[in-house]
C-alpha cells in the first residue's frame, strides 16, 4: 500500500502544483476537488488516473475532442431532495435538466469513440441516462424558467382569466382617465404609478368628485393619486386570481419534485462524474502547458528520468522568457543511491526536488515533464528532509530536527522506499556530523532503499565511490566564468568550489589565501583533484560532442551519396531498357526490309503474307499477356511521367526567361577621344571631327557648322565599323 507523508508533500511544494492545476478547472466544485488531490494508495488507482489524464490530453490533438463538461452545481438541490415534502423552484429544475443533458451528451460521445477513450468509457459505462427527467421538466417549464400555461388545465384557465381581467383593468382605467380629463379634474400629468398600480393624478380640490380609493398624494399636497372604483374592483379580482395561480404553480412544482426525488442518487452520481471530469481536464491542461507525458511505468524498480524539468520552475521561467535546464537521473537495483555534490547555487537542491516532485505527481495521476523514452517505477513510500526546519515552539534546532527525521527514516526505510535528503549531515561539527551521516547512509544502503542526497562532505563522496550500488554525481561548474552550468553528471563526485565561489562574490584574494593555509593540505589536494577530474570530464564531453557531430555529418553525406547512386542506377536501367527497345526496332526494320526486297524480286503475295504472319507470331510469343487493368495502370504511369517531364521543361524555360530578363546588359568600355578623331552621336548619322575639348564637352566640326556635344554621347566611327 502506497503511503506518502504530508511533510514530504510540503517539502516538495506539491501544493503549489495543485493550486496551478485548480486554476485550470472550469467549475468551483472542480477547483475544490483539485486542491484535495493526493497520491493514490494502490498502483491500480495510479495507473487508472494516469490513463484518464493521458486520454484527455490526446483529445486536444485529434478531431474527436471531448465535449464541454461545464455545469451549474446542484448540491443544494440534492440536499433538498433528501428532505421530505421539500419543493424545488424552476431554476433548480433547469439546472437538473442541464446537468442531465450534459452527462447524456458525454456518455453518448464516449460510447461512440470507445476506441479512442477506453478508460474514460469504462469508468462511466455503468451510468444510465435518465431521459424522462428532461422530457418531464421541458413539458412543464419553458426555456425562460417559467411554468408553462399548459402544465395543467386549471393553470391554463386561471391564466386566461388573469389576462382577461388585466384587459378590463386597462379598459376601465382608460375610460375613467378620459372622463375626468374632459371634466378638467386631473392635473397636467394626468396619471402616475403608485405601488406598481396606475393611478389618476387628481387635483386636490376635486378629490371628492372622483369615485375611487386614495393611494397617496404629492409632496405639496396639490395632487391626490386615486385608483378608479371600477379599476379597484377588477384589481381585487386580479389579486385573487394571482393567488390561485401561485397555489396551482406550487402544486405543479411539488408534483414535479416528487417525480424527480427517486432519481436523487443518480443526479448525485452525475454531478460527481462531471466534477471528476473537470479535475481530469485540469490535469490534462496542466500537462499540455508543461509539455508533460505519460512515460513507461515498470514494476522492476528501474527509475530512468531523461530530460526531467521542475514543473514550477519551467512555468515560471517560461513566463519570464528564461531557459530551464533539464536533468537526467537513473536508479535501479544495482545503482540505488546517488550522492550529488558540487558548488552552492549549482542546482543540487532543484535536481533533488525535481525528482521528488515528479514522483509525487505521477503517483497522484499527473503527467510529468520528461522525455518520452523515460522509464519510471512507483514507490510505496517517499520520505524527505529538505530545508531548514528548526522550530522555536517545539524547542528544536536544525540539527535536532534532522536527527528526529533520521530516526523516522530508520523506522520506515525499506526496499520500496525513496528517500530525499538535502545537505545531508549539516548542522553539527563537520567531522562528527559527517561520521554520523555516513553511518545513516550505510544503514539505508543495507536496507536496499532507493535515494538521492546532496552534500559537501568528502567522506560521503568517498563512501559512494567505495560501495558498489551507490554512485556519485556532480553539478558542473565553469571555472573560467565562475558560473554554474546547471548540468548533472553521473559517475563522479564534484568539488564544492568554495574558494572559487568566494572569489566570484568579491572576497579579497589575501583572505582566500589565508583561509587556504588554515585547512589541512590533504583536504586541499583532495578538492583540487576532484576539480581537475571535473575539468578533464568537461573536455572529454566536448570531444564526444564534436565526434558525434562529425559522425552525423558523415552519415548525412553517406545517405546523400547513396541516394545519388540509386538515382544513377535507375537512370542506367532506363537507358538500358531504351537501348534494348531500339535494338529490337532495328532488328524488326531489317527483317521487314528483307521481306520487302524478297517480294520485290518474286512478287509472291502468299509467301509475303506467310513471312509477315510468321514475324508477327515470333514477336507476340515474346510478349507477356497483360490485362486491361494493367495496361491502364501502365498508360497512366506513362502519362504521369510525361506530365512531370513537361512541367520540368516548363520550369526550365521559365527560369531561362527570368534569367534573361534579370540579366544586366554588359556595358561597353567608353572610347578615349582626342582632337582630330572622326565621331558621330549614338543616335545620329552625321559624321564630324573633334576640333577641341572644353570641360566635359567636345566641339565637333561637321563641315557646314560646329556644335558643342557631351563627350558621353559620342562614339568613334572606326569603333562602330569594327
Amino acid at each position: 500500500m502506497i503511503n506518502i507523508h504530508e511533510k514530504t508533500l510540503q517539502d516538495l511544494e506539491f501544493n503549489s502544483v495543485l493550486h496551478q492545476v485548480a486554476e485550470l478547472c472550469i467549475t468551483d466544485l472542480g477547483r475544490v476537488d483539485a486542491l484535495k488531490i493526493k497520491p493514490f494508495s494502490t498502483q491500480e488507482a495510479v495507473m487508472q488516473s494516469l490513463d484518464f489524464t493521458n486520454e484527455y490530453v490526446s483529445s486536444f490533438y485529434n478531431d474527436n475532442r471531448i465535449p464541454n463538461h461545464g455545469f451549474d452545481p446542484i448540491t443544494k438541490e440534492i440536499k433538498l431532495l433528501y428532505i421530505e415534502n421539500s419543493v424545488l423552484d424552476t431554476k433548480s429544475f433547469k439546472k437538473i435538466a442541464s446537468i442531465t443533458l450534459t452527462v447524456s451528451t458525454f456518455l453518448k460521445f464516449l460510447k461512440k469513440f470507445e476506441e479512442y477513450y477506453p478508460s474514460l468509457h469504462q469508468t462511466s459505462s455503468s451510468l444510465e441516462i435518465i431521459t424522462p427527467i428532461v422530457t418531464e421538466i421541458d413539458t412543464i417549464i419553458d426555456r425562460f424558467g417559467d411554468v408553462k400555461e399548459n402544465a395543467s388545465d386549471t393553470l391554463y384557465q386561471l391564466r386566461q382569466a388573469i389576462n382577461s381581467i388585466r384587459g378590463k383593468i386597462n379598459q376601465s382605467f382608460t375610460s375613467a382617465l378620459n372622463t375626468y380629463h374632459n371634466l378638467d379634474y386631473l392635473d397636467d400629468i394626468r396619471e402616475s404609478v403608485v405601488e406598481n398600480k396606475r393611478v389618476l393624478a387628481v387635483k386636490a380640490m376635486y378629490r371628492r368628485k372622483v369615485k375611487g380609493s386614495i393611494m397617496g398624494s404629492s409632496k405639496t399636497g396639490s395632487i391626490v393619486y386615486m385608483q378608479p372604483e371600477q379599476t379597484f374592483q377588477y384589481a381585487r379580482e386580479l389579486n385573487n386570481l394571482e393567488f390561485d395561480e401561485s397555489e396551482e404553480v406550487d402544486k405543479i412544482l411539488r408534483s414535479l419534485t416528487e417525480y424527480i426525488r427517486p432519481y436523487n442518487s443518480r443526479l448525485q452520481q452525475y454531478q460527481e462524474l462531471l466534477v471528476k471530469l473537470d479535475v481530469i481536464y485540469a490535469k490534462a491542461k496542466y500537462a499540455q502547458s508543461t509539455n508533460s507525458i505519460l512515460p513507461k511505468i515498470n514494476s522492476d524498480k528501474v527509475y530512468e528520468a531523461i530530460d526531467a524539468y521542475h514543473p514550477l520552475l519551467y512555468l515560471s521561467n517560461k513566463i519570464e522568457g528564461k531557459k530551464t535546464f533539464p536533468q537526467s537521473i537513473v536508479l535501479h537495483p544495482e545503482n540505488r543511491i546517488i550522492v550529488i555534490s558540487g558548488p552552492n547555487a549549482g542546482g543540487k537542491s532543484i535536481t533533488l526536488k525535481t525528482i521528488g516532485l515528479m514522483q509525487v505527481m505521477i503517483q497522484s495521476g499527473l503527467l510529468i515533464p520528461v522525455h518520452e523514452k523515460s522509464n519510471i517505477c512507483l514507490f510505496d513510500r517517499i520520505i524527505s528532509d529538505i530545508g531548514d526546519n528548526q522550530s522555536i515552539e517545539n524547542h528544536l534546532s536544525t540539527y535536532s530536527y534532522r536527527l528526529k527525521q533520521m530516526n523516522f527514516f530508520l523506522r520506515k526505510c525499506n526496499k520500496n522506499t525513496l528517500f530525499l535528503i538535502d545537505e545531508f549531515g549539516t548542522g553539527s561539527d563537520p567531522e562528527l556530523g559527517g561520521a554520523l551521516a555516513e553511518t545513516f547512509l550505510e544503514e539505508f544502503y543495507h536496507r536496499d532503499a532507493f535515494g538521492i542526497i546532496t552534500t559537501h562532505y568528502s567522506n560521503l563522496k568517498v563512501l559512494a565511490n567505495e560501495l558498489p550500488f551507490m554512485q556519485n554525481a556532480n553539478m558542473m561548474f565553469d571555472e573560467k566564468s565562475l558560473e554554474p552550468m546547471f548540468k548533472l553528471i553521473l559517475g563522479q563526485a564534484g568539488s564544492s568550489f568554495t574558494f572559487e565561489v568566494a572569489q566570484k562574490n568579491g572576497i579579497p584574494y589575501s583572505l582566500i589565501n589565508r583561509a587556504k593555509k588554515k585547512i589541512e593540505r590533504g583536504k586541499v589536494r583532495f578538492d583540487a583533484t576532484i576539480a581537475k577530474l571535473q575539468k578533464e570530464r568537461s573536455k572529454l564531453e566536448k570531444t564526444e560532442r564534436s565526434l558525434k557531430e562529425n559522425e552525423k555529418k558523415k552519415q548525412t553525406e553517406a545517405d546523400k551519396l547513396e541516394e545519388v547512386n540509386a538515382k544513377v542506377q535507375k537512370k542506367l536501367e532506363s537507358f538500358q531498357e531504351l537501348y534494348d527497345s531500339n535494338q529490337r526496332l532495328i532488328y524488326l526494320g531489317q527483317k521487314f526490309n528483307d521481306i520487302s526486297e524478297k517480294y520485290f524480286d518474286n512478287e509472291k503475295k502468299r509467301e509475303l503474307m506467310a513471312e509477315l504472319f510468321k514475324l508477327v507470331q515470333i514477336e507476340n510469343s515474346k510478349r507477356k499477356k497483360v490485362s486491361t487493368k494493367q495496361k491502364r495502370v501502365e498508360k497512366a504511369k506513362e502519362t504521369e511521367v510525361k506530365k512531370e517531364a513537361e512541367k520540368k521543361v516548363a520550369v526550365i524555360r521559365k527560369n531561362k526567361k527570368t534569367a534573361k530578363k534579370n540579366a544586366k546588359p554588359v556595358e561597353q568600355p567608353k572610347p578615349i577621344l582626342k582632337v582630330g578623331d572622326r565621331v558621330r552621336m549614338h543616335d545620329g548619322r552625321a559624321i564630324g571631327s573633334i576640333d577641341k575639348f572644353e570641360k566635359n564637352k567636345a566641339i565637333v566640326n561637321y563641315g557646314i557648322f560646329t556644335t558643342n556635344v557631351n563627350v558621353d554621347l559620342l562614339e568613334l566611327v572606326e569603333a562602330v565599323k569594327k
